[in-house]
């Protein structure tokens, strides 16, 4: 964690033409940093990568000036703030990256800038914490235009944007906010478009590596290089065979002969005689035979399970019904019965014998023959 008092300003950070030729057309070591911003931020778990010919075990890499690892590897993961260079045999040192563990960060993208183009400057504080009332200066000079928030567009880049540019804010971090700024940023603006740097560092959009969709599904790819001049032409590669050109590759709504791997080639020419490649990951794309169907089979069952439930209700209800009516007649009194098969009109009488007694069959049959 930075310690609040006044920053020691950076090494002002140039951004035109990074990977230029040498006066004998030499090629030049190229340090890429992903995410590609410059300068980065210690937050951001930066990657740097040494590029440039050789072989890839005599990398050397240097830190704030001094020889910091001898035979590294090609790329690493930057745990430290400081000013990183490498040095590949046969391609000489390269241009320096830093990495900033600052309060306030002025960063723009990690490119070279073309008249014309739509560049996007972001003015982040510390482990991205909150910046109020940020304010954009171009060679000391406020800029009152329209502002986003922390971020300045530039569009369309024109020469007069060069210049070096900072940022100012009021950072919110305890015991209370201060106004913070940042180091300053130099920023190129160049109007030539031919080719001074080597494709390098093609990518395909979305990622992950392996990807899966389900058939039907729209599905875009895009291609894109971290570093390399116009023009820059884009070949898209299926399985290995070439299915079609440009930086974009529409593939519709999928089916699963989509399926397989894909790549893109970046390529670019430095004159009649050098032509540079850049071949990004494979992309490995795997497409779920979910489509019409699958959506009607899920709608009937569905339905089926509605059904079911609906059906489990009414008997259910039924059910109910007929035990509420079995306990309303154990409720009811006996002698409020009507004999069962009998007609309600009818009137019923107990004759009764000598004495009180209740008569038996035998004795009302003897009594009645005497009568007769």
């Amino acid at each position: 964690m930075p310690c609040h008092c006044p920053a020691v300003p950076s090494p002002v950070v140039a951004l035109a033409g990074w990977c230029p030729l040498s006066p004998a057309g030499a090629r030049t070591t190229q340090l890429l940093v992903d995410p590609p911003w410059r300068p980065a931020v210690l937050w951001d778990q930066v990657t740097v990568t040494c590029w440039g010919s050789g072989t890839t075990g005599a990398t050397t890499w240097y830190k704030d000036r001094q020889r910091w690892w001898k035979k590294g590897p090609s790329h690493f993961t930057v745990t430290e703030s400081g000013t990183y260079t490498c040095d590949r045999p046969g391609t000489g040192p390269s241009p320096p990256i830093y990495v900033l563990n600052d309060w306030l960060v002025l960063q723009v993208p990690a490119r070279v800038l073309l008249e014309g183009d739509t560049v996007t400057l972001r003015c982040r504080g510390w482990k991205d914490g909150t910046v109020t009332g940020v304010r954009f200066y171009h060679e000391g000079k406020d800029l009152v235009g329209p502002l986003n928030g922390t971020e300045l567009s530039l569009s369309p880049l024109q020469l007069h944007h060069s210049g070096h540019y900072h940022c100012g804010g009021r950072v919110n971090f305890p015991p209370s906010p201060w106004w913070e700024m940042s180091a300053p940023v130099a920023v190129t603006v160049t109007a030539t478009v031919t080719a001074h740097v080597p494709v390098a560092n093609a990518t395909i959009t979305p990622g992950p590596l392996s990807h899966q969709v389900h058939s039907g599904d729209p599905m875009t790819l895009h291609c894109s290089v971290q570093v390399g001049s116009a023009p820059v032409t884009f070949t898209w590669l299926h399985n290995g065979e070439e299915v079609a050109r440009g930086p974009v590759l529409e593939l519709g709504n999928v089916n699963v002969t989509h399926s397989g791997t894909y790549q893109c080639v970046a390529t670019n020419q430095l004159d009649d005689h050098s032509v540079f490649r850049a071949l990004s990951p494979k992309l490995a794309l795997e497409v779920t035979p979910w489509g019409h169907w699958n959506t009607v089979a899920a709608g009937v069952i569905g339905s089926l399970l509605f059904l079911v439930l609906l059906m489990g209700i009414i008997v259910a209800l039924h059910w109910w019904q007929l035990m509420d009516a079995r306990k309303h007649q154990e409720r009811t009194p006996p002698d409020s019965l009507a004999p069962p098969g009998d007609d309600p009109q009818t009137i019923y009488m107990e004759l009764k014998g000598p004495h009180g007694q209740p008569w038996e069959p035998s004795d009302i049959y003897e009594h009645l023959q005497q009568k007769l």
